[in-house]
């Protein structure tokens, strides 16, 4: 597995009654279920850099994913997975840093979709980071920025089920962004994206459109005591292509 997160020292609780906190981080979506967290954590791995540890065990995912009874799951698994290993390693290797790395389209990154300026997105990855320091558990990050979906995913799986569902419904748009992005470009990864989505409360958006209008505001930004982590204070340069906001040209149609 992934393995950013060493160990678990804590227990989410369920959702309870009270009005949604303004910092969407706090939000209490519960859980989820046991299947949800095996979509987390097989989705996590498959979306990593293929490296001969993953090209060896992708095959196995297949078998962890019918646990989960998601039809639509287990079949976009096994269609990433012979992705995967269906080619000799070095075009498989070359084709994920041209789509993955290379390519703004296809960003891991969820507040790259979002946050339209260096300081948002220096707050916004400070929160992320937040999250991990406040859960007691050791993050190894490997060379990612704290927002990578893999990360987020493997958190949520691993060790703290309600902030980590939290997470990823606050960057719901990203998600769905990226889904639609996946789908255009016939990367099968897009059926792992639609079944993230499905664990977290509400229906997919039909169109770009739908998602625009959501994405637009960006999700809600809880600053405080995050000074000093914004911008180049959190390590990024202000030309760091990581920086630039995928939605800046929604409103022409233009792609990133």
């Amino acid at each position: 597995m992934a393995g950013f997160f060493s160990a678990k020292n804590r227990t989410a609780e369920e959702p309870t009654s009270c009005p949604p906190p303004e910092d969407p981080f706090e939000a209490n979506l519960g859980l989820g279920t046991p299947a949800d967290r095996v979509v987390y954590q097989v989705t996590a791995t498959l979306l990593g850099y293929p490296s001969d540890e993953l090209l060896r065990q992708a095959r196995g995912l297949i078998d962890l994913a019918r646990a989960t009874e998601d039809q639509r799951f287990i079949e976009a698994c096994g269609a990433t997975v012979e992705w995967l290993v269906g080619r000799d390693a070095g075009s498989v290797r070359g084709d994920y840093v041209q789509e993955f790395d290379l390519s703004r389209r296809h960003s891991f990154h969820l507040s790259y979709w979002t946050d339209g300026d260096t300081r948002r997105r220096g707050v916004a990855l400070a929160r992320f980071k937040r999250m991990y320091r406040e859960s007691g558990v050791l993050t190894d990050l490997h060379g990612e920025l704290p927002d990578h979906l893999g990360v987020v995913l493997e958190f949520a799986a691993q060790v703290d089920a309600v902030k980590g569902r939290a997470a990823l419904q606050a960057y719901r748009s990203s998600l769905e962004l990226l889904r639609f992005a996946l789908d255009d470009a016939h990367l099968p990864h897009a059926g792992l994206l639609a079944a993230v989505c499905r664990t977290l409360p509400g229906a997919s958006p039909a169109t770009r459109e739908e998602i625009h209008r959501i994405a637009a505001s960006g999700p809600p930004q809880e600053t405080v005591g995050l000074d000093g982590y914004g911008g180049v204070d959190a390590g990024l340069s202000a030309n760091d292509p990581r920086l630039l906001p995928i939605l800046q040209n929604a409103s022409t149609g233009e792609q990133p």
